[in-house]
């Protein structure tokens, strides 16, 4: 059975830092890039970070760039966000999903690539 569980969420202070993770099971980690998703109350689903397959390239969206951090580790099944300088912005429910193909600076972020999806982790950041 193909799953992908998020975890690591929480409640943080502004400046603050969380680390998510997101376990894999039932395919192979190492052959899909993974990518993180957030929905913030009443906004469309975004994507934040990706992580390719082959390469390890990342991507990230320009509103978390600098301040988050994607990485893998296969042999884990896992992959991770790290997200420091928190903002009260930054409150969603985020998701890790899984895309089969290569991702590109232009597509990374088209949900409908993706095919495997977890349930989400609520990160609520406030003061």
């Amino acid at each position: 059975q193909v799953q992908l569980v998020e975890s690591g969420g929480g409640l943080e202070q502004p400046g603050g830092s969380l680390r998510l993770s997101c376990a894999a099971s039932g395919f192979t980690l190492g052959y899909y890039a993974i990518g993180w998703f957030r929905r913030a109350p009443g906004k469309e689903r975004e994507g934040v970070s990706c992580i390719s397959a082959i390469n390890g390239t990342t991507y990230y969206a320009d509103s978390v760039k600098g301040r988050f951090t994607i990485s893998r580790d296969n042999a884990k099944a896992t992959v991770y966000l790290q997200m420091n300088s928190l903002k009260p912005e930054d409150t969603a429910v985020y998701y890790c999903a899984a895309d089969p193909g290569s991702p590109t600076m232009t597509l990374w972020s088209n949900s409908d690539n993706y095919i495997y999806w977890g349930q989400g982790t609520q990160v609520t950041v406030s003061s």
